[in-house]
């Protein structure tokens, strides 16, 4: 068994069919995509990845976007060869792709699952047709159920991703189609709430007035009902938005919220790498046809990596564990910059657990997670 350091490998794909209102993530329509080039390059800049950090052995590997799935699925099977080439591959590596649920990307499950892929998470985000339009989404209904079907067929694990707190959506509602949603759910599911995000349509026209969305306590009774009915249906919250049956958590997001190692390749990919006993953060140029002529012209479209000092790595580290259900062990964290006296108030406000060798949110608590973490900073 190799002894090499674990790391996750992120690869993303910036482009879709059309740009929805609500997504801030770098993504972006283009008429034609040259699949070669972009296979050469994507190709390249995990070379030059590996080439800095040295052994390693991949745990996961997470095909994201923009949409992943109007790759070609060979494009796909070359880098998770490379990968496992350059690298290694667990033998129970996490192979995940996102995709959206078109009859026509559905149709290449089963090549994908030949190029590699064991797990599929299929971007589904409403069970009503007239609030998928609202999204700005290209599939209906009937093609998410249908592409879900393929996917529970094809893959011994899937996932898909649901949006509540939706325009004009009451709690009521989003508890009747949160049920027939979990008819369909296999071991787990990514459920959102609906974030306003600078830069996007939605954006706009939430403060034109012009997109009315539920307020604070509405908003607290979605998640309640998100966390009451999943919990009954045998998938727990363990993280704030992501729920599981026991042992089929999504083994690379794990690695963000406890704070391991991964790579990320593609246009606006960022990562976390250990490098001469540095803890470094990197980032990849965000426009797509910016990061490819940087990668044919040097090798990679990194920007200049950046070290974070101890202080900064505290933090990141009790922001991204307060988000799991297990919380972060309190020895993890330097007991100089953590707020110990306060964990005492915060418990008996109800927003910690009264566990002595963790950190632990309550329900209560993971709703305001950002004065949480705030408030436990020293």
């Amino acid at each position: 068994m190799s002894t090499s350091p674990s790391i996750a490998l992120y690869v993303h794909w910036p482009f879709c069919k059309a740009k929805c209102p609500y997504c801030d993530f770098n993504s972006h329509v283009r008429e034609g995509v040259d699949g070669k080039s972009w296979q050469q390059a994507l190709l390249t800049e995990l070379r030059y990845m590996a080439g800095l950090l040295g052994p390693r052995r991949v745990t996961s590997i997470f095909f994201g976007g923009g949409t992943p799935s109007l790759m070609d699925p060979l494009t796909v099977e070359a880098i998770i060869k490379e990968a496992d080439t350059l690298w290694g591959l667990e033998a129970a590596c996490e192979i995940t792709l996102e995709a959206n649920p078109t009859s026509v990307e559905a149709s290449k499950f089963r090549d994908f699952r030949a190029a590699g892929v064991n797990r599929v998470s299929v971007g589904v985000q409403a069970l009503r047709d007239h609030d998928l339009k609202a999204l700005g989404r290209m599939h209906s209904v009937e093609e998410a159920k249908e592409a879900v079907r393929i996917a529970a067929a094809t893959f011994d694990r899937y996932s898909f991703d649901l949006i509540y707190a939706r325009p004009h959506q009451t709690p009521e509602d989003w508890e009747v189609e949160l049920k027939e949603a979990i008819e369909m759910m296999g071991d787990h599911a990514s459920v959102y709430q609906l974030t306003i995000e600078p830069g996007t349509q939605f954006h706009t026209l939430y403060h034109s007035g012009r997109l009315p969305v539920p307020d604070e306590d509405n908003a607290a009774a979605f998640y309640d009902i998100t966390q009451t009915l999943l919990g009954q249906a045998g998938l727990p919250a363990y993280e704030i938005s992501n729920h599981a049956r026991a042992g089929c958590e999504s083994r690379h997001n794990l690695t963000y919220w406890k704070y391991g190692e991964y790579a990320g390749i593609g246009p606006g990919a960022h990562g976390r790498i250990e490098l001469d006993n540095q803890r470094l953060a990197t980032r990849t140029h965000r426009a797509p046809e910016e990061w490819l002529a940087r990668v044919e012209r040097d090798g990679h479209g990194y920007h200049p990596f950046e070290s974070i000092d101890t202080r900064a790595q505290f933090e990141e580290r009790l922001m991204m564990g307060l988000r799991l259900a297990e919380g972060v062990a309190i020895e993890a964290l330097n007991a100089d910059w953590l707020n110990l006296k306060k964990i005492a108030v915060l418990r008996d406000e109800g927003l910690l657990e009264r566990d002595q060798a963790r950190l632990v949110p309550t329900l209560k608590g993971r709703l305001v997670l950002t004065a949480l973490n705030s408030a436990l900073l020293a």
